[in-house]
C-alpha cells in the first residue's frame, strides 16, 4: 500500500469512530458523506472505478438524501424561519 492509500485507511477508521460518538444527527449524516467519498477514493487507487461510482453515487448521493428526508420527515432538522419565529415566541 501507498503512503496515500494509508492515509486514506486512516480517515476511514476516524470517521468510523467519530459517528459512533456524535450525538448529533445531522453531524452523524455529513461524516458518513464523507466515509463514502474517501471509500470511493480507495476503490479508484485499487484500479476499480466501477464499484468507486457505484459507492459515490449510493453511499454519498441517494442514501444521504433519504437520511436528511428523513430527519426533515421526523422534525429532527428545523428550518431557519422555525427556529427564527420559535425563539421570538420565547424572548416576548
Amino acid at each position: 500500500m501507498t503512503a496515500f492509500q494509508c492515509i486514506l485507511m486512516g480517515f476511514l477508521i476516524v470517521c468510523a469512530v467519530s459517528v459512533s460518538f456524535s450525538k448529533n444527527l445531522l453531524n452523524s449524516i455529513l461524516i458518513y458523506m464523507s466515509y463514502s467519498l474517501i471509500m470511493s477514493i480507495l476503490w479508484v487507487c485499487l484500479e476499480s472505478p466501477d464499484l468507486a461510482i457505484t459507492e459515490a453515487a449510493v453511499g454519498a448521493g441517494v442514501t444521504s438524501i433519504l437520511f436528511f428526508a428523513t430527519l426533515k420527515k421526523i422534525h429532527a432538522i428545523r428550518i431557519e424561519k422555525d427556529k427564527q419565529s420559535e425563539e421570538g415566541t420565547q424572548s416576548e
